[in-house]
């Protein structure tokens, strides 16, 4: 229960699915947590739920494809907590699912901006306390299709595929400063993207959801705790030497 004790963290796109699950099991751990994100009644929804458990957490607006939400935001969670141990960047869509060439620019650039930039934009505004913490970790939300390939959702692969190479990147950039870097990669989590991207599909949902757990080789779709303990163990101490590594967690989906 206590393996972020003392330690402040950051998630972005906190206030649902796997974002939501990982500010709970941080939060239990004994972290101090602010919620980035855009849903406020959620976002507000889980603070409210958990500070009524003694937990210290925060909702916060922000949109984390804007620079200047983003260094406010990250500002406002130092200030009130004191300082920044652990960034979660976990904010993300699935944009259209359309083949390449029928994408707009528009429908492409979307994608890139919460995906990829959201998570430039704030490693960007939080090297700086995480230096002045003494060093910290930084865990990015990629996915199975940073590893391997589908033909579907081509924005939201590629986005997923640049995650995975801008932890390595920022891994080796800051170890010097004791910050860590990490990409977790989930196979198909039982989260409302994930039952939206199934409803934009037709047929039935739960058909839909057996047939897609079933691509898993433990038969069954992951729940967002899966990947919160992930997290939790990555923000811990316990990793201390795990630094631009993969941590997968996808039912043996890419074991194939």
């Amino acid at each position: 229960m206590n393996r972020l004790d003392g330690k402040v963290g950051i998630v972005t796109g906190g206030a649902v699915g796997i974002g939501a699950a990982c500010v709970r099991r941080m939060a239990e751990e004994g972290a101090r947590v602010a919620t980035l994100d855009r849903q406020d009644e959620a976002g507000h929804a889980l603070a409210a739920e958990l500070a009524a458990q003694g937990r210290q957490v925060r909702y916060i607006h922000a949109d984390v494809a804007a620079e200047a939400e983003v260094a406010r935001a990250i500002g406002a969670t130092v200030e009130a907590f004191g300082r920044l141990d652990v960034l979660v960047n976990n904010a993300g869509i699935a944009g259209p699912d359309k083949p390449t060439h029928e994408l707009s620019e528009e429908e492409w650039d979307r994608v890139q901006a919460v995906n990829v930039k959201g998570v430039f934009f704030c490693t960007k505004h939080a090297i700086a306390h995480l230096r002045r913490a003494g060093g910290g970790s930084i865990v990015n939300l990629s996915s199975i299709y940073g590893l391997v390939g589908a033909p579907d959702v081509p924005p939201y692969h590629a986005s997923k595929g640049a995650v995975r190479l801008m932890s390595k990147t920022d891994a080796l950039q800051y170890a010097a400063d004791g910050i860590r870097v990490n990409s977790i990669h989930p196979g198909f989590i039982w989260t409302p993207m994930v039952e939206g991207y199934l409803a934009g599909h037709g047929g039935d949902p739960q058909a839909q959801r057996q047939q897609v757990g079933a691509l898993h080789p433990l038969g069954h779709m992951g729940e967002p705790d899966d990947i919160a303990w992930g997290v939790v163990y990555l923000a811990s101490d316990e990793a201390k030497f795990v630094t631009g590594s993969e941590l997968v967690i996808d039912g043996g989906y890419t074991c194939r």
